[in-house]
């Protein structure tokens, strides 16, 4: 009976609170292709290293990141353009794309993702051979 006044009892803000979806931002992405595989440049100002989370889980990519946004000691903010620190951003990968060698680097707030095409799915050059 007293969880149930302990329920009642919480303050409305509480409440709405933890009935909000945390906002995600979805960072802009630029993907390029050649015969080898495909780049990926995803801009998450912010976030750092250790603040990354990159999984592959069959054919999709997941990319998420908490950036950090410090601010001065004895300031706060009065307006910010971004509400939310989360990133989150997810792709259905061809199945041509070798998903054990993903090669992932991260500099000046763009993380970098170099996949590469499985060697079969690789275009080749075919040797002519005469007489």
């Amino acid at each position: 009976m007293s969880e149930a006044k302990d329920v009642v009892e919480k303050p409305q803000a509480d409440i709405q609170a933890a009935q909000k979806p945390e906002r995600v931002l979805q960072p802009p992405v630029d993907i390029c292709e050649d015969g080898a595989g495909i780049n990926l440049w995803i801009d998450m100002p912010g976030v750092s290293r250790e603040h990354l989370n990159i999984q592959v889980d069959r054919e999709t990519l997941l990319i998420e990141g908490q950036a950090n946004i410090d601010m001065p000691e004895g300031m706060k903010s009065l307006y910010a353009d971004i509400r939310s620190t989360h990133y989150r951003r997810s792709f259905a990968l061809s199945s041509e794309l070798d998903t054990e060698t993903i090669e992932a680097a991260m500099k000046d707030g763009v993380l970098n993702l170099r996949i590469h095409k499985k060697p079969e799915s690789r275009p080749r050059k075919i040797e002519v051979v005469t007489g």
